[in-house]
């Protein structure tokens, strides 16, 4: 299945018409379209639970070579500061290809040393500003030595195994929610945002909102 990666720019009046010739393209068996308000969101036939049943879910999908995800990322970014305590924002990186795995390697490894929530944007800016492609593990380990990271220490926790069951569960967890491009949101593991539904970074933001209210609504019921 060839993976897209989403325009976000797309025309109104051509959304809707894009959406009903493209989407049974690409939608597995495990996804319906939710023709409901112009088809915003793709419902998940079958739900993925959370992690935690306190708390409302937002998993973002992404990969750091995708230009459309480092638009996205400063959206994201300040939505996430305006959530209460009952909203979740997780990452998740995309991966379908060799090249896509380095990179969730290298999410999971900052994760691992604490230091994510600092090199996310560095690792951004060095593919699209500074254009590494961040294949070869000496130019990755390059990011980890300006935190103090030891190449030892980097080079056993980038090639360990629990990095790459870290890798493992994330590329099965795209799978079960139907992922096909980036950026992409899931709400708790029910309803799939893509570009094409949404439209627009801003948007995707707004439809995200409404289905975490759904979601509060449906909780309180």
């Amino acid at each position: 299945m060839q993976r897209i990666i989403f325009n976000y720019v797309i025309p109104s009046l051509f959304l809707i018409a894009a959406l009903y010739i493209t989407v049974p393209k690409f939608l597995n068996t495990n996804q319906s379209v939710e023709v409901l308000e112009a088809a915003k969101y793709i419902t998940i036939d079958t739900p993925v639970a959370p992690d935690s049943n306190d708390k409302i879910e937002v998993t973002e999908i992404f990969w750091y070579g995708c230009p459309h995800c480092n638009a996205f990322r400063p959206f994201v970014d300040e939505w996430k500061i305006q959530q209460t305590d009952d909203v979740s924002v997780k990452r998740l990186p995309a991966m379908w290809n060799k090249k896509m795995v380095i990179h969730a390697r290298i999410f999971y490894t900052a994760q691992t040393f604490g230091k994510l929530d600092i090199m996310h944007q560095e690792i951004f800016e060095a593919m699209h500003s500074e254009r590494l492609k961040l294949t070869d593990e000496n130019e990755i380990y390059a990011l980890f030595k300006k935190h103090n990271i030891s190449k030892s220490d980097f080079a056993s926790t980038f090639n360990s195994e629990a990095i790459t069951k870290q890798v493992e569960k994330a590329d099965k967890l795209a799978k079960r929610y139907g992922n096909t491009g980036t950026p992409e949101i899931v709400v708790n593991g029910k309803y799939r945002i893509t570009g094409q539904t949404a439209g627009s970074h801003s948007n995707a933001l707004k439809v995200t909102d409404e289905l975490i209210e759904k979601e509060r609504n449906e909780n309180k019921s």
